[in-house]
């Protein structure tokens, strides 16, 4: 039986204590500066300048830059406009996805093609290979729920290609390729810390770029084109190109500084509800999702793919009754399979993208919350082993 009791309030949301309110409080003590740049003499910190040197530190110390902005999806577009992504182009990313790849993709004026995925319901890199052309100026990967696409033959595709990647690792803080975090692995990296994730600033995210030029480019992009040349005030400091507002605000680097420190607790508590799953379902018709050799998951959802359709809505209704639910497969299906999103194109559901979707359907994803105590998830399994038609 669920217990229903908490045991450790854990990630993201779930860990939000008087830490993160004392931060944000120490900053109305540090003379109330909440933008990132400028007013010196007014503070003490500069809270986003140092969450980018911490996160740097802690998930891609190889690249060569760390940059915060207001969202995921802003960082995204900010790649991309970095690269010079633009009307005519062609970006190539996955089938099964977040919509807001998307959204970013077609405010550069740039064309969306979609692959297929693989058993790791990731990136397809046979059916990424096929769809290169002349007209491709970037591929975007996504981590999706956690698991990370497989970058090694993602990477060579690229290289063979002269295509840069940007790593859309998102939804997989924490993940690693070849024991190295996700997001550091490309041209580019992409974080979230929206309010679901990992790591939250209630809204927000992160730019990693390997080369200096990029990172430049970055910068200035989400900053009105600023430059910030060193010891110009900035009222007189000059543009270098043409840019848009995607910058995070102190209040948002003083939180995440607090989440950052609790990761590592996150990461392991999460871990231990995943592997109770990954022992415990024990039934003849669940296939687990594929995690490539040497790579890992951040452990924060755990897919299940059940042919029989009466089978998976049990399980389905098992997870409702219980309070668990599931996690974009299948209640936010829509949002994050491009099978739906004829509102973008009228002729999206080619064979790339009917194919994720008859895959997809087959999935349910449960989410790791380590609110809810171990036993639970042990339960849970038990009750999912009995499903039956």
């Amino acid at each position: 039986m669920l217990t229903g009791k908490e045991e450790i309030k854990l990630p993201g949301f779930e860990v939000i204590d008087e830490r993160e309110k004392k931060a944000i409080s120490n900053i109305f003590d540090e003379g109330k500066v909440f933008f990132a740049h400028g007013f010196d003499t007014k503070r003490k910190h500069f809270h986003v300048r140092e969450f980018e040197k911490k996160l740097k530190a802690v998930f891609s110390p190889q690249m060569a830059d760390a940059l915060c902005v207001s969202s995921g999806t802003a960082a995204i577009k900010v790649a991309l406009k970095a690269l010079g992504v633009g009307k005519g182009d062609h970006v190539i990313t996955q089938a099964f996805n977040f919509i807001a790849t998307v959204e970013a993709i077609v405010d550069t004026g740039a064309s969306v093609i979609f692959t297929d995925v693989d058993d790791t319901l990731n990136m397809n890199p046979k059916s990424l290979e096929r769809l290169i052309t002349k007209k491709t100026k970037a591929i975007i990967p996504v981590h999706m729920l956690g698991v990370p696409a497989d970058m090694i033959s993602i990477n060579r595709v690229s290289k063979k290609n002269k295509i840069p990647v940007i790593e859309d690792a998102c939804e997989a803080i924490g993940a690693k390729v070849a024991r190295k975090f996700v997001g550091g692995l490309s041209e580019f990296g992409v974080f979230s810390f929206d309010f679901g994730k990992m790591i939250t600033t209630g809204e927000g995210g992160a730019l990693f770029s390997k080369r200096k030029s990029d990172g430049k480019n970055a910068r200035m992009y989400h900053d009105h084109g600023h430059k910030n040349i060193p010891n110009l005030p900035r009222g007189l400091d000059r543009a270098g190109l043409i840019g848009f507002n995607y910058r995070m605000t102190e209040i948002s680097g003083a939180f995440g500084k607090v989440q950052l420190q609790k990761f590592p607790r996150i990461l392991k508590e999460s871990r231990k509800r995943y592997r109770t799953l990954e022992r415990y379902i024990r039934h003849n018709e669940i296939k687990f999702r594929d995690i490539n050799p040497g790579n890992e998951p951040n452990y924060d959802t755990f897919v299940i793919s059940i042919e029989n359709k009466k089978i998976r809505d049990r399980v389905i209704g098992v997870l409702n009754k219980t309070g668990f639910g599931t996690k974009n497969l299948p209640d936010a299906f829509n949002w994050h399979c491009a099978y739906f999103w004829e509102h973008i194109d009228k002729k999206i559901r080619n064979k790339e993208v009917t194919n994720c979707y008859n895959r997809l359907i087959k999935c349910i994803a449960i989410p790791i919350l380590v609110s809810r105590p171990i036993i639970d998830y042990k339960n849970i399994a038990s009750y999912i082993n009995e499903c039956s038609e």
